[in-house]
């Protein structure tokens, strides 16, 4: 590059994807690379400190900057000089938060694709996500890019995601600015930290034994290289001139790895690659959805307490139990796209770049207890499993408080309610009149946000109960037809336990209830190998019994 320093900025350039992207515009050599993260500064890992970024950096071929997408005035200052903008930045995609994937999705293209226009940025390549087109209801097969947006997305995600490549695809020839929008479909590789760590924790906690919907759900993967190279292949087409640019400008383009596999299959050979078992047990998705709908109910309560993202959530369960395949055909014709890296390559070295999270090098423990890891390993967890002796007896004494006030007495619900509104209206007056400091102490003054429930979370409750609704209505249908006895005895088995859980009166439940939270998850973690044992048994002698029911119904249904 002698004489002609020639810049492009990565957005979110600390991201997974994009950490590849960067070492591969480092050894293409056409570009010095600014790498734009919100972090204050670059914190190079292990792997890092003695290769090519290292290296880069300290020659000056890149460099590092803070960038708040959501900061005009910041994104002008770090794209001033930029000939190209790859656009890779994003929030966390299990954070179903409106206002935060809004805010960068949304208002932080619109500032991207602002300072590109201003400051006469030659190319903006936008990634984005197959979920743009997918309403977590519908499985897509060899879906193409005529798919429209759906009137409903799955997540907050997909949705602001989706209108952020409307914003990207209509700023196309804007003052010069071509601009393309690139989705690649489930990426793995090293250094990801979302999918292959999840597996590794769900199966540590005995959870990946579990197979969500019938297991025959078609996925296309792309390895990570394959994403970075599709990146640089419509940089490369947007700066051609002529046709090519035409044809390569104002596009989406799906990106895989060109070889659909069954999402489950995938998911076994990277368990059984670190040295786990395979999921074997299949659970049908409109089973495990009431779950995960009380999950996130359960995250949205608890989670300003400390309680970490739950894994099982309706939009994911959506996501593993569908089909979702893609067609390659339009980037391989508009921007040259090929994978370079297959899919057992790419599997083979995941697999290698996590030796310390393989079945033989876990400790005894292996991190966090499962019943840590069952109770969301936040505030929850240390109060159940008497980490945080203070908070525990803390608990207890309320619990015990609202016994003997509430439980005792024989209430109604309404004279119950009636209290408990009573000494909450005592509890704020006394707390509001209190002086700010207390012998040292200060006191916290409780603000009306606390108390506010928004609109969102308003809609997010009404759905779960409809969902809750319609996969209750979807199960009497199924019962109507009279042709599936498995779901009979599943309903029958549910409403006996109901009935049986129904002899007890409230203050029994209390009773048994309280005290077994804080004892069952307590011994549970103390004795957990042993448990599991007597449960692996159990389900192994449930699954033969199962299948012995099913070959005598459907013998007698044969004799009939």
């Amino acid at each position: 590059m002698p004489g002609d320093e020639k810049w492009c900025v990565v957005t979110g350039g600390r991201g997974f994807a994009a950490r590849h992207l960067v070492q591969m515009l480092i050894r293409y050599d056409v570009f010095l690379v600014r790498i734009a993260d919100l972090g204050s500064t670059v914190d190079l890992e292990p792997s890092e400190e003695n290769g090519i970024l290292a290296e880069a950096l300290s020659s000056g071929r890149a460099q590092y900057v803070s960038l708040d997408l959501r900061s005009k005035s910041q994104v002008l200052q770090v794209f001033q000089g930029a000939e190209v903008v790859f656009h890779m930045a994003a929030p966390n995609s299990s954070i179903n938060n409106y206002k935060l994937h809004h805010s960068v999705n949304v208002e932080g293209t619109q500032n991207v694709i602002d300072a590109c226009t201003e400051l006469k940025v030659k190319r903006l390549i936008y990634t984005s996500s197959p979920s743009v087109v997918f309403d977590g209801i519908h499985g897509i097969v060899d879906g193409d890019e005529s798919l429209p947006y759906p009137p409903k997305h799955n997540d907050f995600y997909s949705a602001t995601k989706a209108q952020g490549e409307e914003l990207v695809i209509k700023a196309n020839g804007v003052k010069g600015l071509l601009t393309c929008c690139i989705r690649p479909s489930s990426i793995f590789g090293p250094g990801d930290r979302l999918l292959v760590p999840s597996l590794v924790v769900a199966a540590r906690a005995g959870k990946s034994k579990y197979i969500i919907g019938d297991g025959n759900n078609i996925y296309d993967f792309t390895y990570v290289e394959n994403v970075a190279h599709a990146h640089i292949c419509a940089e490369r087409a947007l700066a051609s001139e002529g046709t090519v640019a035409d044809k390569a400008a104002g596009q989406a383009y799906f990106i895989t790895n060109m070889e659909p596999i069954k999402f489950w299959e995938f998911v076994s050979l990277i368990l059984e690659g670190l040295g786990y078992e395979r999921p074997r047990i299949k659970i049908p998705a409109f089973v495990v959805m009431p779950i995960a709908h009380m999950v996130e109910l359960t995250y949205k309560l608890l989670g300003p307490y400390g309680m970490k993202v739950p894994q099982l959530t309706p939009s994911r369960i959506r996501l593993l139990s569908c089909t979702r395949s893609f067609k390659c055909s339009k980037a391989q014709d508009r921007i040259g796209y090929t994978p370079i890296v297959s899919l057992q390559d790419g599997l083979k070295r995941t697999i290698e770049a996590y030796p310390h999270l393989r079945a033989e090098h876990r400790s005894k423990r292996g991190g966090p207890s499962k019943a840590s890891i069952y109770l969301g390993s936040g505030r929850v967890a240390d109060t159940l499993l008497w980490k945080d002796k203070k908070q525990t007896f803390k608990a207890l004494f309320v619990l015990i408080a609202i016994y003997y006030s509430f439980i005792v007495p024989g209430s109604t619900i309404i004279t119950m309610l009636s209290r408990v509104l009573l000494v909450a209206s005592v509890f704020v007056f006394i707390h509001a009149v209190l002086p700010e400091k207390i012998l040292g102490y200060k006191i916290e003054k409780l603000q009306s946000s606390h108390f506010h429930l928004s609109e969102e979370t308003s809609q997010q409750i009404a759905k779960s109960v409809a969902s809750s609704w319609n996969a209750s209505v979807k199960t009497l249908k199924s019962l109507g037809q009279g042709d599936d006895g498995i779901l009979f005895l599943k309903v029958a088995l549910t409403l006996l336990v109901l009935s049986f859980l129904g002899v007890f009166s409230l203050q029994n439940l209390y009773v048994i209830g309280v005290p077994a939270a804080f004892i069952v998850f307590y011994v549970y973690e103390k004795e957990e190998q042993k448990i599991d044992d007597m449960v692996l048994e159990a389900l192994s002698r449930g699954c033969k019994l199962k299948s012995d029911i099913v070959k005598k119904f459907c013998t007698s249904k044969k004799i009939d």
